[in-house]
């Protein structure tokens, strides 16, 4: 992996946006715009909070970030983590690869908690990071609502640098 770069964000967008319709990975029910993601680029710190993107011949073809909890100080070695790949690269052992590489950087970013928000019906990114030894942390029953229906969102955490 390495750090995403502004030119990288149309596809990083493209990525996140392929998940949109699928009502497994975001909240969103739209896709959304570049544009309206560049505050939430810049705001990412190299060193501290990075976009990092993965490439395969040359590509964009999954993307992770790390963003601040709850933006206080008290929680500044908390980061909720997030992975997104492109359709065509699921589904082999990407993930996984990246999830270790990034958790294996946590402690130079320093980071000693991570999160995951996940929808609980998202079943293979639950069983992804728990076979990291994510635990269950919370969930949230039926807070989010798309297309009519009701979704829980669990809360998943790993204690990485104590």
């Amino acid at each position: 992996m390495q750090p995403a770069t502004e030119q990288d964000l149309p596809r990083i967008v493209e990525i996140y946006n392929s998940t949109v319709a699928t009502r497994i990975s975001t909240a969103d029910t739209e896709e959304v715009a570049v544009e309206s993601k560049l505050a939430w680029f810049r705001g990412h710190t190299p060193g501290k909070r990075p976009i990092l993107v993965e490439r395969i011949d040359g590509d964009v073809a999954a993307w992770v970030s790390f963003e601040s909890f709850y933006g206080r100080p008290a929680y500044d070695h908390t980061a909720e983590i997030s992975i997104y790949i492109a359709p065509e690269h699921r589904r082999q052992g990407l993930g996984g690869r990246l999830l270790k590489e990034a958790l294996d950087m946590t402690f130079e970013l320093g980071i000693k908690t991570v999160l995951g928000y996940v929808f609980s019906h998202n079943e293979g990114s639950i069983r992804l990071f728990k076979s990291f030894g994510f635990e269950e942390w919370g969930r949230f029953p039926d807070i989010a609502e798309m297309d009519g229906r009701e979704y829980s969102l669990s809360i998943l955490g790993k204690r990485v640098n104590p």
